[in-house]
């Protein structure tokens, strides 16, 4: 956080929400955009791209390895690639984008250069041993922390086939392998048990490869042939449904509230959060479905309803692993109890958002059991508490979870660190006060 941002940010009670906003696009999709567009021959056309921290972050990296990427109007990008990557000039600085580093990484280790890899101080304690493992594997080679944490030194080159099987769920993983793959001898072939969001996959259809997807004995079967050239076409990010889920869950808790978020991306690798709301008893429809870039994208009206506690499969966290934050702010409005279980992963996100969720919860008067790998939310069907200053630890999730549960608590909530809010949603403050949020600095 630099001195020219708001140290605090508080949420107060707030009036009905009311309106009709844009999500802002998908990060996913934004940092996938870049990358492939650098990757591949010719000119990438984006549009809605995501103007936030972390995926500017990228597309400053894709300059650093050579490609050209510019600005041409607010959320329309043009990248002119060069059919590959070029040893960078300078250290890749990814600040606090771990889908981005990842990513990058899998990419760049299947180019015979050299690459060193930086972030800010959230990333650079987040463990990269799960993408390093693989690629390692294939032939790729790097030097860095224990823990494979940053700054780590990748060499890349010379890489061999793989067939790998996730050993957690991680989209993560699986993309760095994939982009890895391309340019691996014999391709790669990766084993999901459980199935993790498909944006790479359907991106690296539209950028002209061919990727076969089949599931088989329980597993699914992700298979990617090597020396496949991609070319520059045109990306349109959809709305974020990690961002939409913010002001979704401030309409559902807010007496009075009616929002429609505009073009919301609906796949269902991504869409969990959605169902669980409306397992909960959400008033939450969906309208103007459509297809845009090979992703289903739909608008979604939330009004405020009387939530139930449920408890949440385990099988669909890869479907939502980022929403359980703002989730778990629903399930504390709910009556009874809701248990999120097989959310582990949540503890080496941009910091332990199990942890974090428990403690801003607990100081705003939530009653919860926080588990090794799950969260259990007692809710008494009445506005928590509030009144708490929460620490986000620099997490943007963290923050904007805590100030929609402050715009329907009982007293206002504050958080520190409101300026990481901007790695992800950087209108989270303009859009909220928009729809009739009480949320200051």
């Amino acid at each position: 956080m630099t001195a020219d941002l708001p140290k605090t940010m508080t949420a107060k009670p707030s009036n009905a929400l009311i309106g009709r906003v844009t999500a802002p696009g998908d990060k996913s999709i934004s940092h996938r955009a870049l990358l492939l567009g650098a990757m591949a021959y010719g000119t990438t056309t984006i549009e809605g791209l995501l103007e936030g921290q972390d995926v500017l972050h990228t597309a400053g990296a894709m300059r650093r390895f050579g490609a050209s990427v510019t600005q041409t109007g607010p959320g329309s990008w043009t990248v002119e690639g060069q059919g590959g990557l070029s040893e960078p000039f300078d250290i890749i600085d990814c600040g606090n984008a771990g889908t981005g580093v990842r990513l990058i990484m899998g990419a760049a280790a299947g180019y015979d250069l050299a690459a060193t890899f930086t972030g800010d101080a959230s990333l650079r304690g987040r463990p990269m041993g799960r993408v390093l493992t693989p690629l390692g594997q294939m032939g790729a080679s790097w030097t860095g922390r224990s823990g494979g944490r940053l700054p780590l030194t990748l060499k890349g080159g010379g890489l061999s086939a793989i067939s790998y099987c996730l050993p957690v769920a991680s989209a993560q993983v699986k993309s760095a392998v994939l982009l890895a793959g391309l340019n691996a001898k014999g391709g790669v072939e990766v084993q999901e048990p459980e199935a993790t969001r498909d944006h790479t996959e359907r991106m690296l259809r539209a950028f002209g490869a061919t990727v076969h997807v089949e599931d088989k004995a329980g597993l699914r079967l992700i298979r990617l042939a090597g020396g496949q050239a991609l070319s520059g076409t045109h990306v349109r990010a959809p709305g974020d449904p990690s961002s939409a889920a913010f002001p979704i869950v401030a309409a559902l808790i807010t007496p009075g509230s009616e929002v429609t978020v505009m073009g919301v991306m609906l796949n269902p690798l991504r869409a969990g959060v959605f169902t669980t709301l409306q397992d909960m008893g959400a008033d939450l429809s969906i309208s103007n479905l459509r297809e845009e870039s090979g992703e289903p994208v739909g608008d979604l009206t939330a009004r405020y309803s009387a939530l139930k506690g449920v408890t949440v499969p385990p099988e669909r966290a890869p479907a939502m692993i980022d929403e359980y934050p703002i989730l778990a702010v629903a399930a504390a409005f709910a009556t009874g109890t809701t248990i999120m279980r097989g959310i582990g992963e949540m503890r080496v996100k941009e910091s332990d958002r199990i942890a974090l969720m428990a403690a801003g919860l607990t100081a705003c008067g939530v009653e919860l059991e926080e588990e090794p790998e799950g969260l259990i939310i007692h809710g008494n069907g009445k506005p928590p508490r509030g009144g708490a200053t929460v620490t986000t630890k620099g997490d943007h999730r963290i923050a904007m979870a805590h100030l929609v549960l402050g715009l329907a608590a009982q007293s206002g909530v504050t958080v520190d660190e409101p300026g990481m809010i901007a790695t992800s949603f950087p209108t989270f403050h303009s859009l909220m006060t928009g729809l009739g949020g009480l949320i200051s600095a």
